[in-house]
């Protein structure tokens, strides 16, 4: 079984899923994940809006503090990953969050 598709992993999605608002969604992650553990997961995302937006790794390193390992990895999922990034891109667009 691939180690992203566990039952623990599952219930996990589940979990998020049944989450209704986004106060509801901010107690869930801030008690499953640290501080530096959500921190970082929205800086990530906050690349991936940012390599959208045309950004390069310079102007990105210097608005995020995000490390050029950290740009480079992100940039990876959005080009061959399974979408995630480009879907949470995608829908911010929609919402009028990003340009």
């Amino acid at each position: 079984m691939n180690a992203l598709h566990t039952s623990e992993i599952q219930a996990l999605y589940r979990a998020i899923l049944d989450l209704k608002t986004e106060e509801e969604c901010a107690a869930f992650f801030e008690d499953i994940c640290t501080i530096k553990e959500l921190q970082d997961i929205a800086q990530r995302l906050e690349v991936a809006f940012m390599l959208h937006e045309g950004k390069n790794y310079q102007e990105i390193c210097a608005l995020t503090g995000a490390s050029t390992a950290t740009i480079s990895r992100v940039k990876k999922c959005l080009v061959y990953g399974s979408g995630g990034y480009r879907k949470a891109v995608a829908d911010a667009e929609n919402r009028g969050d990003i340009q």
